[in-house]
């Protein structure tokens, strides 16, 4: 059911100020921006050895990353696990009654499909499944 670690989400008030960080400090490389409508969120990518930090910026407050910021401030935002087929992995988790924000999939960035875990059943992270 899983493959791996996909990504790490990080929200961040300042897309560029935060890519200038990990480019400048870290050395890491943008991968690429890209803008997720669906999610009120502007995405900046930078891979990091075979996952990818997912920089999160909200394109409105009222978005899930904005709400986010609000509440807790920039950091740690969700750990995405790579799945090969998220509708059967969605299908096994509600039958083992396992708290889903999402039961059906919603579209993600470059394509993708994603759905979320609740963290009330996720001991406190919030997970994204994740299909490409």
């Amino acid at each position: 059911m899983i493959k791996k670690i996909d990504h790490i989400g990080i929200a961040v008030s300042n897309l560029e100020e935060a890519l200038s960080f990990y480019e400048e400090a870290l050395g890491l490389k943008v991968k690429g921006i890209e803008e997720v409508p669906e999610q009120k969120v502007k995405v900046g990518f930078l891979d990091i050895g075979e996952t990818q930090f997912e920089l999160l910026e909200s394109m409105a407050p009222d978005g899930p990353v904005g709400k986010f910021i609000e509440k807790r401030g920039e950091g740690l935002h969700h750990i995405a696990i790579l799945v090969d087929n998220i509708e059967n992995t969605l299908h096994i988790l509600k039958e083992k009654q396992v708290n889903l924000i999402d039961e059906v999939p919603r579209k993600g960035a470059s394509g993708s499909k994603m759905a979320f875990i609740h963290p009330k059943s996720a001991h406190g992270v919030l997970l994204e499944l994740y299909e490409k």
